[in-house]
């Protein structure tokens, strides 16, 4: 159920809204995108890795320098872990429903920060 329901929504993934694209490279320098969810909080952009496909949020934390689709073109920004009370708050207002936790597998839930690169 839980292999279904992923593939389902990476399938199904919106576009738009609070979705946006975020490109990460890989030990070999590929090129890897894919969709997110953005929270905005206090002015920082926040997006969480809730479900077992992660590869993303691993070669993030390898690799920083990361592109982000926010509007219309990628931009370079610099993925940053979450520690401490950042990650505490960011993790309370993330909520997501025990339903939807259920649907998932229950996986570890991972946050990062994007910090725009001038």
């Amino acid at each position: 159920m839980v292999a279904y329901f992923e593939a389902r929504l990476g399938y199904l993934q919106p576009a738009g809204g609070s979705s946006i694209a975020i490109a990460t490279f890989n030990d070999k320098g590929e090129r890897h995108e894919r969709v997110v969810r953005l929270t905005k909080i206090d002015g920082n952009n926040y997006i969480a890795a809730q479900h077992w496909p992660r590869a993303w949020y691993y070669q993030a934390l390898e690799r920083p320098d990361i592109e982000v689709k926010m509007s219309n073109d990628f931009q370079a920004y610099t993925a940053v872990p979450l520690s401490g009370n950042e990650l505490e708050r960011v993790k309370n207002i993330y909520r997501m429903s025990l339903g939807f936790r259920f649907r998932t597998g229950f996986p570890p839930r991972k946050f990062m920060r994007l910090d725009r690169t001038f």
